[in-house]
């Protein structure tokens, strides 16, 4: 089961925990490694956070494996073609995404960071910018989402500490979720 709102056509398979936190300077995306399938799990160590546009942007995803890599390709290219604006490229994507006959079919989230912007972008043509910077998807994600929320005033902890403190806290709620964490950061300006 997805937790976006949408016909599930797997609805064995969960999905993931993804959490991007911007604080300060720093806006990182962290991923857990774990692929479920029912009550089994298939594998611990997926890694679902990937960097784009040479670096500069990263992303990560919750949802069907195959579809999430099609969405990463897509956005890609979307990048190229709109260099240097993030926004744009994916409001582009989620267009493609909501209309395009093959892509409508394609069952994940995904959240999207520069160093300007952090977006959650959906099938349902949704790309929405967060008023705090935060972003939780995915099985986990709420609880992520909530335990980064928080985190983010305390002065100790810098984004990726408040990441890896919240990822840990959705393992310890959620069953598809573990603590083989990723995070990718990125440096702003």
């Amino acid at each position: 089961m997805n937790t976006y709102h949408g016909s599930t056509s797997f609805p064995n398979w969960h999905a993931t925990t993804i959490l991007c936190v911007r604080k300060g300077t720093d806006v990182v995306v962290a991923g857990d490694g774990q692929v479920s399938m029912g009550d089994t799990v298939v594998k611990a160590n997926a890694l679902k956070i990937r960097s784009l546009a040479g670096g500069s942007v990263i992303t990560g995803f919750a949802g069907a494996t195959a579809d999430a890599f099609t969405l990463f390709e897509r956005l890609e290219a979307k990048l190229e073609q709109f260099p240097n604006q993030l926004t744009r490229a994916c409001v582009e994507l989620a267009k493609d995404w909501r209309t395009d006959r093959y892509l409508r079919r394609l069952e994940a989230l995904m959240a999207v960071a520069d160093d300007n912007v952090s977006l959650i972008v959906s099938g349902t043509g949704d790309v929405l910018e967060p008023e705090d910077g935060i972003i939780g998807i995915g099985s986990g994600g709420n609880y992520a989402l909530a335990a980064a929320r928080a985190l983010v005033d305390r002065d100790d902890l810098d984004a990726e500490a408040i990441a890896a403190k919240a990822m840990d806290i959705a393992a310890g709620i959620c069953v598809y979720t573990n603590t083989n964490i990723v995070i990718k950061k990125l440096h702003t300006k």
